[in-house]
């Protein structure tokens, strides 16, 4: 999923509507965190956020997106991203990303996390942590004076002290009006490169953090991405606007939720 389209900073009363987006997208994802355990299969969870999404008076964005045929992206252990929901059945154990996007009056959310059903092994659980806190490292960076290339740089700083790799081929991006906006955040980079960030921007920050190396490759559906080894591979995103303070989460998970 890359068409990039043109890029402005937002301006803070179109970033009140993707706060608007963003937190049902929370609500919607955090939903989906807890419906995930042994015997669900990945066309389940699909159906669950193709309601939930609908219900709120929202469109489903990721169906049809440049002929993706889903709801959700379900990507399971050594999947990376855009897994294509359909009859495997999800097994204690398993590592489970879920990768989201919805589009409300026009303005997009995008978001993802990943959780272990059932009982984490301590591979899976920590594998899970250090991809979140990457991603929380990259989400401080993004503020007004840094570049683009900091919050890249925070996020392979974090996960490679950790002893992990991070996928090199795919990016955050800037969203709005459409999915993928100029800038491309890519999860490494050099301190003080790139674009300088300004507030009004707004980026989907997500980290894709490999136990094994960084290599991936595509499978014959033309979407699932796989690790290259086979080895586990842990996704977190989160819609951030960039504000005179600071970063803001856009899509923050509801606080009673389990998985922020």
């Amino acid at each position: 999923m890359a068409r990039i389209e043109a890029f402005r900073l937002k301006r803070p009363e179109e970033i009140e509507r993707m706060r608007v987006s963003g937190r049902i997208l929370g609500e919607c994802l955090a939903h989906l965190a807890a419906a995930v355990h042994a015997g669900v299969t990945t066309d389940d969870l699909d159906r669950e956020a193709d309601t939930f999404i609908r219900d709120h008076g929202c469109i489903p964005g990721f169906l049809g997106y440049q002929d993706y045929p889903k709801s959700l992206c379900v990507s399971v252990n050594d999947e990376v991203v855009h897994g294509i929901p359909g009859p495997r059945v999800i097994e204690d154990g398993d590592l489970v990303s879920l990768d989201c996007g919805l589009i409300l009056d026009g303005w997009w959310a995008d978001s993802g996390l990943s959780v272990a059903c059932g009982e984490a092994s301590p591979e899976v659980a920590r594998l899970i942590e250090v991809t979140r806190e990457s991603l929380e490292q990259g989400i401080a960076a993004a503020r007004p004076g840094n570049t683009i290339g900091d919050i890249g740089h925070a996020v392979q700083t974090y996960a490679e002290a950790h002893g992990y790799s991070l996928v090199r081929e795919y990016v955050g991006h800037g969203i709005g009006r459409n999915m993928h906006e100029p800038p491309q955040v890519p999860n490494h980079g050099q301190p003080g490169t790139g674009n300088v960030i300004k507030p009004g921007y707004v980026l989907a920050i997500e980290p894709m953090v490999n136990v094994g190396g960084p290599k991936v490759r595509v499978l014959d559906d033309g979407w699932t991405v796989v690790t290259a080894d086979h080895k586990l591979s842990c996704y977190f995103e989160h819609t951030v606007a960039v504000t005179e303070s600071g970063p803001e989460v856009l899509t923050l998970r509801p606080a009673h939720a389990a998985i922020a």
